[in-house]
């Protein structure tokens, strides 16, 4: 483990420094499973997929139309010739015989003799013979073997988070298998006596529990495998008890709430007293408390209570830090520049994300807008926008200004 954070630090963390020190404490999975590659989507590679092969594997014809040797139409066009072969995909043809032409069809293999295709729809067929429109040039309309991938190409780097398309390729290339790391084990559980689950009845003082169900989302999302040990009554025998089951089989513990100062909040002391426990003050709004520690040989992350804190938390901190765990090597989210159609006049001394909806301008740009109310616990407005802006410290925005943009389909997946 890289060292830790020194004593002697600034009331709050900028979130570089806290992501920078959480990224250096991932440690990557390295037990790998060997699975059907129709089986493999979002699982991380393994070992780089090198093609035993070329694609495509010989010269074939990028569309339906007739095979000929530009030798034998030396003209502008209309010159008349026999038709003495048909060559559908997945057959091969003979040599094509001088001054002749060979019906082919999109995939088909190029017979030896043809150097061009012309499209049907600059020919003119009538019975066993084709007129040629048009003067062929040598190559036309010819995908070339190993065009897409040459044999003994690297097609998919370790590391990669396996999409449709990345299925898709290594099933070209006749993969029928493919080496990933095992899932992330998480377990997660919530303390609180005020929290209740949705059906029960509410109490005077009482919240139904909806970061459990977000949290259970993000982390299915990610491809993690959830133990999900649900609400823990607010004492410290059973946190504790709790924690130390959870911690066993898990590679990381994910908490929301509890982990504050707090006389009520025991989840920072069962962390203390089975592993060690990092709080850190954070300069981002919404967010700012999280805590990282390590209890047995599983990683624990606390997150803030408030529901929009929580997922921004998780989204920005949690998300690159399973990701980099899982063996993924890009773990941060993309981003991009949209305009302002807002005023947002008071600078925060924190580093704020504000949630925003995009819309497109008549002048063609990509516009962003704010949720009226940005508060930590409006749940509504994660569900209202696009993503979120990403807006530095002691920052103000005038409407047209330029503003950096994270959608949350970068930053949920």
């Amino acid at each position: 483990m890289s060292e830790s954070i020194p004593t002697k630090r600034p009331a709050m963390l900028s979130m570089d420094e806290a992501l920078s020190y959480l990224l250096a404490q991932a440690r990557p999975v390295t037990e790998i499973e060997h699975l059907e590659t129709r089986a493999t989507l979002g699982r991380v590679l393994a070992q780089a997929q090198i093609s035993s092969l070329h694609v495509p594997p010989l010269d074939n014809s990028a569309m339906d139309g007739y095979a000929i040797a530009c030798t034998d139409l030396v003209m502008d066009g209309g010159k008349s010739l026999p038709i003495s072969q048909r060559i559908p995909a997945g057959t091969v043809g003979e040599t094509l015989k001088a001054g002749t032409a060979a019906r082919i069809f999109t995939g088909a293999p190029i017979p030896l003799g043809a150097d061009a295709v012309v499209m049907q729809e600059e020919c003119t067929a009538e019975g066993d013979t084709v007129t040629i429109n048009v003067k062929p040039v040598a190559g036309q309309n010819i995908r070339r073997a190993g065009e897409d991938i040459a044999t003994g190409a690297e097609i998919l780097a370790p590391g990669t988070r396996i999409r449709p398309q990345e299925m898709g390729l290594a099933a070209s290339v006749g993969i029928a298998k493919l080496p990933v790391f095992r899932k992330l084990r998480v377990a997660m559980f919530f303390t609180g006596d005020e929290i209740v689950m949705p059906g029960e009845s509410l109490a005077p003082g009482q919240i139904y529990n909806s970061n459990r169900f977000s949290l259970t989302g993000l982390l299915q999302a990610l491809g993690c495998e959830v133990t999900d040990l649900g609400i823990v009554p607010d004492n410290l025998e059973a946190t504790v008890e709790v924690l130390q089951q959870a911690s066993q089989n898990a590679d990381l513990v994910v908490t929301s709430g509890g982990v504050s100062v707090g006389e009520e909040d025991y989840v920072k002391a069962a962390v203390e007293r089975l592993g060690k426990l990092e709080m850190w003050r954070i300069a981002m709004k919404p967010g700012k408390p999280l805590a990282y520690g390590n209890v047995n040989k599983a990683s624990f992350i606390g997150l803030p209570g408030n529901p929009v804190s929580a997922l921004v938390t998780f989204c920005l901190f949690v998300r690159p830090f399973i990701l980099s765990c899982q063996g993924v090597k890009n773990v941060m989210p993309r981003s991009c520049m949209v305009r302002a159609d807002f005023e947002w006049p008071k600078p925060d001394r924190r580093r704020e994300f504000l949630r925003a909806q995009l819309s497109q301008a008549e002048d063609g740009e990509t516009t962003a807008t704010i949720y009226p109310h940005q508060g930590s616990g409006v749940l509504t407005s994660t569900v209202w926008a696009d993503g979120v802006l990403d807006i530095p410290s002691g920052k103000t925005v005038a409407r047209g200004d330029r503003v950096k943009f994270i959608s949350f389909s970068e930053m949920l997946y």
